[in-house]
């Protein structure tokens, strides 16, 4: 869970694009009929009570390396690349069109013809970003700097503040300014301070990056060595500031709700008032400060860090934010360091994929209405919508069953759990792009009207009544979340995609495993995880736990976080179980919440088998399929210092050792790795 949601169904590509119809069939032009999914995953050299992950996934993970343009390969990048080839063909079907001016048509086609020139975007080098450089290039004091950060804010540029427009978690029914943490170029703070050797080699790497980018911006070799050493400096004090990634997950501590006046207290010497109109938030009178203790060092360095400083730290931020959408060198230097040295990537991604990625962040419900009408069928959203409402029908037995929860409590969190609004497939209504400018002049410029296109529709949602029909994810999108304020779930049509596999050929057993377990099942347990349990059935955090039933919760909470803090990843790097509690929480909890919903179908009562499987052992391979994934090192290194998911090895194999129906349907026995004894298996919900 993020500070606005859970996104529990993906972890591997951001952004992420699906496809949100499971196209394909079993039969091929041949007319011979394809292997079943799961038995032509299967290796089974390994056993599955010793590493269920290879046993399930082994032979496609052999058969599918790594290309040379990834950090990772798997299901999902599978689904993206058949939603790529029809984006791809309406993008490049709409700059053909000659559409109406101001149609989605035309904004579709102009910014994928801009995007796509790169003889154009070549010769213009860095002249889109010149009227934002002089301006950076005329402060002169600290006084001058949160001018020139409004400015950056609007035009997306992460830059020492990290302000949105989000529900008041306390009040959700009010739309509130939150002020996060922000501003650092490497992944989190942890990267300016751990001394292993790889995180060292990083920030090494880190600081002659920077001094490339200066000098692609026209510094001499002297000056971009001088102008990074000030930017890594200046942000390592913005990081030590920073918390760490595990203490974002405290909700409570992350609250901090004060008027402006306050918030000036805090930072003595910034005039809040002053930047907030800049920002064109005139009108705001109370602020929700993530952590106080980064703000009131941000203050302090606008007092005393040099205007050098200042000029040198913007000019990185804005350079690095659009070095993707400038000239050939600044791409490259761009991907070399945050696609090679932090990822593994060995080349650039196609460009076309590249400039999808960036139509997808900039109008990506416009492209998803395309999307829907050509490729999302009414059956398959009825078929996903009745079985969200049978994992919540099992979700509710499991709540009324539970033997360590008193009755009082009980009878809230059914309360809480039928009040969950389920969002199965797509939007009802669609946002409305209409004042989002595209023009067929300048790619990096198109990028930054969009970005200020969704900078004023995110604040202007401040002083209007929250808008419970509006979603965080396209269609298109292989991923789903879980929202504390608006306790919902949201089910993007793609993530029931199976590559390869239509809807109506895949069996109760794989989608309830796939679909049921570690997509709904997931996101309806990260409202009752150690942080979505401290919001109320109205989205309101708000303590609704019995004393003791909360230090119940507690203790099984903690059993999960040494569980994963017990692995080991690649060579002495532990998984942060108290970081990833929250996504292994409600992994375990989807697993055997949709486990009984299944049961309750007909194909689990026949009992019949299916390429030579049970049932039973189709719902668990299906749920593994759904981490059907590998990534590189770099990579999965990146992932245990910032990600709140576990690797995907250990999101199958981790809740498994926790699951007495795993252990029954492949014969788990003592002495095999994942086998723990009843008594440790963890058990909440």
């Amino acid at each position: 869970m993020t500070h606005l949601s859970a996104i529990g169904r993906w972890l591997l590509a951001a952004p992420v694009l699906g496809a949100s119809l499971l196209t394909g069939c079993q039969s091929g032009d041949s007319g011979k009929a394809q292997p079943d999914v799961l038995q032509a995953s299967l290796d089974t050299t390994a056993r599955p009570g010793d590493d269920f992950f290879q046993y399930a996934n082994g032979t496609w993970l052999k058969q599918h390396p790594i290309p040379a343009s990834e950090s990772n390969w798997g299901i999902g990048k599978e689904v993206q690349n058949e939603v790529y080839a029809r984006l791809r063909a309406l993008s490049e079907e709409a700059a053909k069109a000659n559409a109406k001016a101001g149609s989605t048509q035309q904004k579709i086609g102009d910014f994928w013809g801009t995007g796509m020139d790169s003889v154009a975007i070549n010769q213009q080098g860095a002249a889109p970003l010149k009227a934002e450089l002089d301006r950076i290039g005329a402060i002169r004091s600290g006084a001058d700097v949160p001018a020139v950060v409004a400015r950056l804010q609007m035009m997306g540029v992460d830059a020492l503040i990290g302000p949105y427009v989000g529900q008041d978690a306390k009040n959700s029914e009010k739309m509130a300014l939150h002020l996060y943490q922000s501003g650092l170029g490497l992944p989190n703070r942890d990267y300016y301070f751990n001394k292993d050797l790889r995180t060292r080699n990083i920030r090494q790497q880190y600081g002659r990056h920077v001094q490339r980018m200066f000098q692609l911006l026209g510094q001499d070799s002297v000056a971009a060595k001088q102008n990074s050493a000030r930017v890594v400096a200046l942000e390592t004090k913005l990081a030590a500031a920073s918390r760490k990634l595990e203490d974002l997950r405290d909700p409570y501590r992350n609250y901090n709700k004060m008027a402006v006046a306050g918030l000036n207290q805090l930072t003595p010497g910034l005039d809040w008032p002053a930047l907030l109109g800049q920002m064109e938030l005139g009108k705001v009178d109370t602020v929700i400060v993530g952590q106080p203790e980064f703000y009131r060092t941000v203050g302090q360095l606008l007092k005393s860090a040099p205007a050098e400083d200042w000029r040198a730290y913007l000019q990185w931020q804005l350079a690095h934010a659009y070095a993707p959408t400038l000239s050939q060198d600044f791409d490259q230097e761009n991907f070399r360091f945050y696609g090679t040295v932090l990822q593994g990537s060995k080349q650039q991604r196609p460009r076309w994929k590249r400039v999808l990625d960036a139509e997808e962040s900039a109008m990506g419900e416009a492209l998803g209405q395309l999307f829907v009408k050509e490729y999302f069928s009414p059956a398959t959203k009825q078929r996903y919508e009745q079985m969200t409402q049978n994992v919540m029908t099992a979700f509710r037995e499991h709540i009324q069953q539970l033997d360590w929860m008193s009755a009082e409590t009980k009878q809230k969190a059914l309360v809480k759990l039928s009040k969950i609004t389920p969002k199965v497939g797509y939007p009802d209504k669609w946002k409305d792009f209409s004042s989002l400018d595209v023009k067929r002049d300048s790619y990096a410029q198109n990028v930054m009207r969009a970005n200020e296109w969704k900078y004023r529709y995110n604040i202007g949602k401040l002083g209007k009544p929250v808008d419970r029909t509006e979603w965080d994810m396209t269609p298109q999108t292989y991923n789903a979340y879980y929202n504390p304020s608006n306790n919902e779930i949201v089910l993007p049509a793609a993530i029931f995609a199976i590559p390869g596999v239509k809807d109506e050929d895949a069996d109760d057993a794989i989608v309830y495993g796939y679909g049921g377990a570690s997509t709904i099942g997931h996101e309806l347990t990260h409202g009752f995880d150690d942080e979505g349990s401290q919001f109320d059935e109205k989205g309101n955090l708000r303590n609704w736990w019995t004393k003791q039933d909360r230090a119940e919760f507690q203790k099984r909470v903690n059993q999960i976080v040494r569980q994963f803090n017990g692995y080991t990843v690649l060579d002495s790097l532990h998984i942060n179980g108290k970081a990833t509690a929250g996504e292994n929480i409600a992994d375990l909890g989807g697993i055997v919440i949709a486990y009984d919903a299944f049961k309750k179908t007909e194909q689990f009562k026949k009992g019949e088998k299916i390429g030579g499987l049970t049932p039973q052992q189709r719902y668990f391979l299906g749920y593994a399929l759904g981490w059907q994934s590998h990534q590189r090192d770099e990579q999965l290194a990146q992932r245990i210092m910032t990600d709140v998911h576990s690797p995907a090895q250990y999101r199958v194999n981790g809740p498994m050792a926790d699951v007495p129906a795993f252990y029954e349907a492949f014969k788990v026995q003592p002495g095999q790795k994942l086998y723990r004894a009843d008594t440790a298996q963890v058990r909440i919900w």
